[in-house]
């Protein structure tokens, strides 16, 4: 009963939404799930028929097989993408999705490299190997530019504006935007361009891409984290690093500095404020030294 109000949604997903297809297959997989609970417990229900107490009995059950918060959470966020479709569809009349509350997550600050940490990093590089000028290069560009793991890999050498300060990235939903670089990643770029990639032998259709493996094909997102683990033994940081803690280090770098929130927003390509706001954070100890050294009246005996 529900295939056809799934390849519905899909193609509203697809043409409306312009999500990936990871997007599409997670949300897809939302729904599965919600129809296979009804098959379970012998509901036939069309989506109008779909009501509150139904989601919430869903929501129940899920945590009772032992799905954790962010999971559910997560689930809920594909049902209600959902009923949001089928109410602009006319489907429904009333959105059984709209009042329900998500599980209380508890928001983890990630893992922050500081800049000191960052260039111990890079200098673990070993540049009189030829991947070791391709990995500084890729690694300088994702901490200038506050790039996803993926946006790096896919970088094209035609998206590349080094001559005026910025390459032109494709994130999510294949959504397009400019990012100023800095002049240390513009050096370890043309290096790498011009003195070692020049010299691989290329594949086929991917002459494009600017970071390639030794097979001459685009070098993938594992082993961006390999390279990236690597280095964090290497340099005897004990902290948990990825590709992502590089992104997560140049916003937090920004918001720290004083930029302006909008502004990392529109750098990171986030969607929502909201996303972004999670950089403002500054520890405690900072704050409190902040104080000490600015406020006339802090920590005086009264």
């Amino acid at each position: 009963m529900w295939e056809s109000y799934q390849k519905g949604f899909k193609v509203f997903l697809q043409l409306e939404k312009s999500l990936s297809k990871h997007s599409i297959d997670a949300y897809l997989h939302d729904l599965q799930l919600l129809t296979n609970y009804f098959s379970l417990h012998e509901l036939t229900l069309s989506p109008d028929a779909v009501q509150l107490q139904h989601l919430q009995d869903f929501l129940k059950y899920i945590s009772a097989i032992g799905l954790s918060a962010s999971s559910q959470a997560r689930i809920l966020s594909g049902l209600r993408q959902f009923f949001r479709y089928c109410l602009l569809e006319q489907i429904i009349r009333v959105d059984p999705a709209a009042l329900i509350d998500a599980p209380r997550l508890k928001r983890a600050l990630p893992d922050v490299l500081s800049f000191e940490e960052i260039e111990k990093m890079l200098s673990c590089i070993d540049l009189s190997k030829a991947e070791g000028g391709r990995n500084k290069a890729i690694l300088e560009t994702m901490y200038s530019c506050g790039l996803r793991v993926s946006e790096a890999t896919q970088l094209k050498i035609s998206q590349l504006y080094l001559d005026l300060g910025y390459i032109r990235v494709t994130g999510k939903g294949d959504k397009e935007r400019l990012i100023p670089i800095g002049s240390s990643a513009i050096k370890y770029i043309r290096i790498y361009k011009n003195d070692i990639r020049v010299h691989q032998a290329i594949q086929k259709g991917k002459e494009d891409f600017l970071f390639l493996n030794r097979r001459g094909s685009p070098l993938s997102r594992v082993m961006v984290f390999l390279i990236i683990k690597e280095l964090a033994r290497l340099a005897g940081i004990q902290k948990n690093v990825s590709p992502h803690t590089f992104r997560h280090s140049f916003a937090t770098h920004l918001v720290e500095g004083g930029a302006d929130l909008r502004a990392v927003q529109e750098m990171l390509g986030h969607e929502s404020i909201t996303t972004t706001e999670i950089y403002t954070h500054l520890d405690r100890e900072y704050l409190r030294k902040t104080l000490e050294q600015f406020h006339p009246g802090f920590g005086k005996n009264s």
